[in-house]
């Protein structure tokens, strides 16, 4: 890893907090992810399993947590079970744990190998009543690939029919959308790493660069940081590509005249940053760039302004939808004859603005967490409205982090440049 040592406060929390959620007398098992293959005897570079992650800090592949608060052995009622050091594979793909390391990370003192696992585990399970098994319930959730969690718990089910298995991720999904302070305080760090990245773009951007260019910047300001790297493939678009949402390819020159939208955030101790910020390639808004970029921040503002406890996600896109429609008559968008007959379930101001308002953010960029049930203190947000006018080949998005308080709520990137004052001001340098 190349990010300093994170407290391991951080992972005892997390699993105190999912212990407390627990049965009496229930075992919860988790997996790492896949090693996945490319071609040839290639891998895809290592990706932890977040909700290990989020429990222990461990990023090795093969490793596994067993949570048992009912052991009548105290001393394994926590498991950290991991790969047995291998001198023959240490020289060709690094460096293994060893115990006194893992538990430095995790704050877990009892550590089991996994080929020995075995023989340990299945006492323990005859033992419990119920089992918790582990799978990736995010609602954005498209992917049907049987990953290791879900091969483990048709295998579990198999080898012991009679229990009552239980699902982790429901108890995950509303712990982890609840931020400690010690997380946020790790998230701050990634976000802060973001703000150095945008304001060295700001003094590189000019007409004739690339897009790849850019975002070759981006990376090596991350890296040179700290970071683990970008939290997400970044999005640097100039011109009409702003309207993708999600332009990746980054391979266009960016030309005098026009904006380019920029969505990037660094990712720090496996914590995500999301940052968009919209600027004029030459350095200087045009009167109708300045117009749309204003009415957006107007959007980002308003959204900042009623997004806190009591109120559901969906309640907030509503009062956000209608801000929009106002906001878009003021800038020449809508007419009254577009809102008087606009379809209840395709408002008019979805032709410009035709996303979300917010996600949830944290060790995932689109974290876990609900569009339900109402907004609770702790939770971090995105707030990131946009307006994509086709016929002005133009799109602007504004994006920072916010984290909910008792009161309201907190913009973690308040110290990053948004006005077009400041983004001006800043490109003149």
């Amino acid at each position: 890893m190349k990010y300093l040592p994170l407290n391991k406060e951080i992972f005892v929390q997390n699993r105190a907090r999912f212990v407390q959620k627990m049965e009496k007398n229930g075992i919860a098992i988790f997996n790492s992810n896949d090693e996945l293959p490319t071609n040839g005897d290639h891998l895809y570079p290592f990706k932890q399993n977040s909700d290990l992650l989020w429990l222990t800090g461990i990023e090795q592949e093969d490793t596994m947590l067993i949570l048992f608060p009912d052991n009548p052995d105290v001393k394994f009622r926590e498991v950290l079970v991991l790969v047995r050091p291998n001198e023959l594979k240490e020289k060709w793909d690094g460096h293994r744990l060893r115990r006194e390391e893992a538990a430095a990370i995790s704050g877990i003192q009892s550590i089991v190998w996994l080929d020995v696992l075995d023989g340990v585990l299945q006492p323990w399970i005859h033992i419990a009543e119920s089992v918790y098994l582990n799978s990736n319930e995010n609602d954005r959730k498209s992917n049907l690939v049987q990953v290791r969690d879900y091969r483990y718990a048709k295998e579990m089910q198999e080898r012991y029919p009679l229990h009552t298995y239980q699902r982790s991720a429901r108890i995950l999904k509303e712990l982890r959308a609840i931020k400690t302070a010690l997380e946020v305080a790790v998230m701050q760090q990634a976000m802060d790493i973001t703000d150095v990245a945008f304001r060295r773009l700001l003094q590189f951007i000019k007409p004739g660069v690339m897009e790849y260019e850019i975002e070759a910047e981006i990376l090596h300001s991350f890296l040179v940081q700290r970071a683990s790297g970008p939290a997400y493939s970044s999005i640097i678009a100039g011109g009409d590509r702003a309207r993708t949402l999600h332009y990746i390819e980054n391979n266009q020159e960016c030309k005098d005249g026009e904006l380019i939208l920029m969505d990037f955030g660094a990712a720090y101790g496996n914590y995500c940053a999301d940052l968009t910020r919209t600027v004029p390639v030459n350095g200087k808004f045009s009167r109708r760039q300045k117009t749309v970029y204003n009415a957006c921040l107007h959007l980002h503002q308003f959204a900042a302004s009623i997004l806190k406890p009591g109120i559901t996600l969906l309640e907030y896109t509503d009062k956000v939808g209608e801000e929009a429609t106002v906001i878009f008559q003021k800038i020449g968008l809508l007419k009254k004859a577009d809102i008087k007959n606009e379809d209840p379930d395709n408002r008019a101001y979805r032709k410009y603005l035709y996303h979300g308002i917010s996600h949830h953010l944290g060790i995932d960029v689109h974290d876990l967490g609900t569009r339900t049930a109402p907004v609770k203190a702790g939770m971090v947000f995105t707030i990131e409205p946009g307006i994509y006018i086709e016929e002005e080949q133009m799109g602007v998005r504004i994006e920072n982090n916010f984290w909910i308080t008792k009161n309201g709520n907190k913009d973690l990137m308040q110290n990053i440049p948004i006005t077009v004052d400041e983004i001006e001001a800043l490109m003149k340098k």
